[in-house]
């Protein structure tokens, strides 16, 4: 029998009822549903979709943040044969309707009243919208929306008729299915819609998560916004392994969710690890004493660390060192962090070498994996037998990776989509003899792993002819407690300069123990201090590069760069075209003034 994700679903309902499958905040207080309470909780979703007529291939919109009713009404739609298309909470306006025009969804799941109120703010809505439900409850709900108690009581008949509906409608599933178009973040243009069927589902859940020692003892704190693939396919694989997913309140929350739900596995996008890195760091620095042990323990970790990363024996006389620096520093973060963390996982963005190995000296195995919203999420990973840092770790199960001869990673698996919806020509655009052509600058090393150093679109070619890995540049910097965001510009120019943003903590902090005066951000982003540490940040980097790469002059931004002003996509990544356009005087000021 071919199995879809449903069906392990369906497999799902027979674990233990002793067993946690979601966890959640509710008036403060974490609740949590069996797994025979989740399944009952998909069913009743799928019911009542049912009764409102959703079909199979039917698009269901839901547009909302990460919470475990998104995981069980996208279940619910997968089970039915319908189609789920996410879209994320903090798309703009003009980004949701470009959406649901070119999928023209039968329905649309709506978190809140912010939601509410963008979809209520569209110009255009497609005629195929039937219905238009709410998850939260919302005072001024218009009287043509469902509440979420209201949706939920539509399926009561159905139920009521038939007490194996949902184990009835999954046997109908076949891998072929199209189950998601998942849009793409636009970073270079109009989104496109990726198409990916149960095939694509099954053949990166088990393939990457075999690879992984995962089972119904952990539990991951989840918080990626489930429109990106990754989020999703970290949900699919609770269904799959019967791991507890633990949904964090809120990004701004998840220092003290960690410390309360204890997790022992992670995913995140490597701006979340940049950021803890950088708050270590800082903290330690701010004491003599404190920043002397660190350095201590530090170097006994890095020693550790690179004997285990080559698996080499750890002299007896080491090993005593790093027990004591465990016990007086590193226990202190690994318990800020849940004091139960096996490993976490890092993706959706390049991730530095050197944060890669700064966790795992502080007793953190931090591993990097690289796939594409086109490619299900990972093609290849590394694991907690096999890594290596500074790549993006082995192809995983039926990947077959292929080097272009300009350098760009090319890959045929299950794990690539069917199309582009409803836009044949970028589809065949996509292809190179069968091989999905990823738009990635990368090489295979000797011993098999993968290393990416660029987006292909992305590359500077400066006007001598020298090619400039932007990313590189960028990850560098904002290993700096006072950089935020840099994007960095060179195109058929002499040189390259960069934009920079500020991170508002670390600055007004130096502001205050500096005694700098200051009305607001955006103030101290001209002040003489602020820029000569951003100038120390960038010569520090520029020591590391060749003469063509380095920064030779910036300009440092008013405020930070946002989702919400366009500049980045929701998984934090610069939109570098967006961005070129909006900042050119400022970039050409910096030329002018040469």
């Amino acid at each position: 029998m071919e199995k879809t994700i449903c069906h392990y679903l369906l497999e799902s309902k027979k674990r233990d009822s002793s067993l946690e499958a979601v966890k959640f905040k509710h008036q403060r207080k974490w609740q949590s549903l069996s797994w025979p309470q989740l399944y009952l909780g998909i069913e009743n979703i799928a019911a009542s979709l049912k009764a409102l007529k959703i079909e199979k291939q039917h698009r269901v919109v839901i547009l909302s943040n990460t919470r475990y009713e998104w995981l069980m009404t996208d279940m619910a739609i997968l089970s039915l044969g319908a189609i789920t298309v996410p879209i994320y909470q903090s798309s703009r306006t003009e980004e949701v309707e470009y959406i649901i025009n070119d999928c023209e969804p039968t329905l649309v799941v709506l978190e809140n009243a912010l939601q509410v109120k963008k979809w209520q703010s569209l110009q255009k809505i497609p005629q195929s919208v039937k219905t238009v439900i709410c998850m939260d409850a919302y005072t001024e709900l218009p009287d043509d929306y469902l509440s979420w108690q209201e949706f939920l009581d539509e399926g009561t008949d159905i139920l009521t008729k038939n007490k194996n509906f949902l184990a009835d409608i999954i046997s109908e599933r076949a891998l072929k299915e199209t189950a998601s178009i998942v849009y793409t973040s636009g970073t270079t243009g109009n989104p496109k819609g990726v198409v990916i069927s149960h095939t694509q589902i099954v053949s990166e859940v088990i393939e990457a998560f075999d690879l992984f020692d995962i089972g119904i003892k952990d539990t991951s704190l989840t918080f990626l916004p489930y429109a990106h693939i990754l989020g999703r396919v970290e949900a699919w694989g609770s269904i799959y392994t019967g791991f507890t997913l633990a949904f964090a309140e809120s990004i701004e929350r998840i220092r003290f969710n960690l410390t309360e739900i204890k997790p022992t596995m992670m995913v995140a996008v490597p701006r979340i690890f940049e950021k803890l890195y950088i708050a270590i760091v800082t903290q330690v620095e701010v004491n003599p004493i404190k920043h002397r042990l660190f350095n201590w323990a530090m170097k006994t970790g890095q020693l550790v660390s690179r004997a285990q990363a080559h698996k080499k024996s750890i002299p007896v006389h080491i090993l005593i060192q790093y027990q004591l620096a465990k016990k007086l520093v590193f226990n202190t973060f690994s318990e800020k962090m849940g004091g139960c963390l096996r490993f976490a996982i890092s993706g959706g963005a390049p991730l530095e070498k050197e944060i890669a190995e700064f966790f795992h000296a502080v007793g953190l195995l931090l591993l990097e994996g690289y796939g594409l919203t086109e490619t299900t999420a990972a093609i290849c990973v590394n694991t907690p037998l096999n890594y290596k840092f500074g790549s993006v770790g082995k192809p995983i199960g039926d990947v077959d990776i292929k080097i272009a001869e300009d350098g760009e990673v090319l890959v045929k698996s299950d794990k690539v989509m069917k199309e582009y919806y409803k836009n044949p020509e970028e589809t065949k655009k996509a292809f190179v003899n069968g091989y999905f052509a990823t738009g990635d600058i990368g090489k295979i090393t000797n011993d098999g792993f993968l290393k990416i150093t660029d987006r292909k679109k992305d590359l500077i070619k400066t006007a001598g002819g020298k090619y400039v890995a932007p990313q590189k540049l960028e990850n560098l910097l904002k290993l700096n407690r006072f950089i935020s965001n840099v994007l960095i510009h060179g195109d058929k120019k002499k040189f390259i300069v960069a934009l920079v943003t500020l991170d508002e903590r670390e600055t007004l902090a130096f502001a205050k123990d500096n005694g700098i005066s200051y009305q607001s951000l955006a103030s101290l982003s001209q002040n003489p201090k602020i820029r000569n540490e951003v100038k120390k940040a960038i010569s520090e980097v520029n020591s590391q590069l060749s003469s063509y790469e380095t920064v030779k002059n910036f300009t440092i931004l008013e405020r930070d760069f946002t989702i919400e002003e366009g500049e980045l996509t929701p998984s934090l990544k610069v939109k570098r075209k967006y961005c070129d356009t909006k900042y050119r005087d400022r970039i050409n000021a910096l030329y002018n003034q040469s």
